[in-house]
């Protein structure tokens, strides 16, 4: 039984649009109507679950309420901070997500920097949670690190970081453009893979491989749901138990006005051990953490903890804060990003002009960094409850296409 219903110079530097692979829209729409797998939702984790399945030699659509998703995945620092995941579950994630993502960007053609992500430590607080990971989890479960002395840290970028009295060199952590990887992917799986992308097309409803959507069903023998945040529009009822929420984050892209540093991975402070699982358990991260609350309470009441990450163009891309709710707030606050362009100028020894301003968001506050949820034997909801799509994306979808379909 079908389901009822079912600035000038920084603009020649946009992204590319989805505009060179076929797209389908309700008013034109593929004359194919069943496949082999159908995925809803053309963000991280749908890519991953389509390429997961193309590369299988599958027959794969995808279906986009958007003309090009334009969430979570390309509203973020494109960092897979391999380095930053707790020992366990998310490591091994990310560690085979990396692989996946070197992988990919031959194939598809897109910028990506892997050789590593810094950790600098701006003062002996800091440092201290620095060491007890060097000491502890770096030796014991795989992490690929070394830590760097003052001395290590000042002869990095001509000395323009010497204030810093220690620093963590990740080495399998990778950085990708993802305004632009998106829709070179896209085009990838497109052309090369044969995956046919149905945009600009709400899916209504799902059951049994069946996908009710405002330009006709469509049957798939499985259908992967990635509904990035949105858990009202499908499935409600498989969301509702778990009191899901949204973070919304302010972002910023600047450019240097003094001091330019030739910046060739991405940066992290201190601030960021209280956030990530490798760090943020460690008794001398708890201790760091109080530290900032007597401090500076007003980075954690935002959840504010200090990335930069340079683009292929110069720039540098700055955030981020964390503000929680069952919707996403819609209105910045200037004090946030202040503080973050302040921590960031500190941190380079440089005075920076803020060019773009936007806001990310998603999902958060789940019952475990991701879910994967089989709802009926042709259907499986994949979602993230962490900003960690990036980093371990690709590997979520790669095991979940393996474990549904071989």
């Amino acid at each position: 039984m079908r389901p009822r219903g079912l600035p000038r110079a920084a603009a020649r530097r946009e992204a590319p649009q989805c505009g060179s692979f076929p797209r389908y829209s309700s008013s034109n729409v593929p004359e194919m109507k069943t496949y082999d797998v159908i995925v809803v939702g053309a963000g991280m984790l749908g890519i991953a679950h389509a390429w997961a399945a193309a590369k299988r030699g599958l027959s794969v659509a995808v279906i986009e309420r958007s003309r090009q998703a334009h969430g979570a995945t390309i509203r973020n620092f494109g960092q897979v901070i391999v380095t930053g995941q707790p020992p366990g579950m998310m490591l091994s994630h990310a560690q085979q997500a990396r692989e996946l993502w070197l992988d990919l960007a031959s194939k598809a053609g897109f910028h990506v920097r892997a050789n590593g992500a810094l950790v600098l430590a701006r003062n002996a607080d800091e440092a201290t949670v620095l060491e007890e990971f060097a000491d502890t989890r770096l030796k014991q479960e795989g992490y690929r690190a070394d830590l760097l002395s003052a001395r290590d840290v000042a002869g990095l970028y001509d000395g323009q970081l010497a204030h810093h009295c220690m620093g963590l060199r990740g080495h399998d952590d990778l950085q990708i453009y993802s305004r632009e990887a998106l829709p070179a992917i896209t085009r990838y799986l497109a052309e090369a893979l044969g995956v046919t992308f149905i945009t600009g097309t709400l899916a209504r409803a799902v059951e049994n491989g069946l996908v009710g959507t405002t330009a006709g069903d469509f049957e798939g023998k499985h259908v992967f749901v990635c509904p990035g945040h949105d858990y009202l529009t499908l499935l409600p009822e498989r969301f509702a138990p778990l009191n899901l929420e949204i973070t919304r984050l302010q972002m910023l892209r600047a450019a240097f006005e003094t001091n330019p540093i030739a910046l060739d991975r991405p940066l992290l402070t201190g601030l960021s051990c209280v956030h990530y699982g490798a760090f943020s358990d460690l008794p001398s991260a708890q201790a760091l953490r109080d530290v900032i609350q007597a401090r500076t309470p007003m980075l954690l009441e935002n959840g504010i903890h200090l990335l930069i990450s340079p683009t292929p163009y110069g720039e540098l891309i700055i955030g981020d804060s964390h503000r929680y709710g069952q919707d996403a707030f819609p209105f910045n606050d200037e004090a946030v990003d202040n503080a973050m362009l302040d921590l960031a100028s500190q941190a380079l020894g440089a005075r920076l002009r803020v060019v773009e301003r936007w806001q990310g968001v998603y999902g958060a506050h789940g019952p475990a960094p991701f879910s994967v949820m089989p709802v009926d034997a042709a259907t499986t909801v994949a979602v993230m409850h962490s900003g960690v799509g990036m980093t371990v994306g690709l590997a979520i979808g790669e095991r979940t296409v393996a474990g549904a379909i071989g």
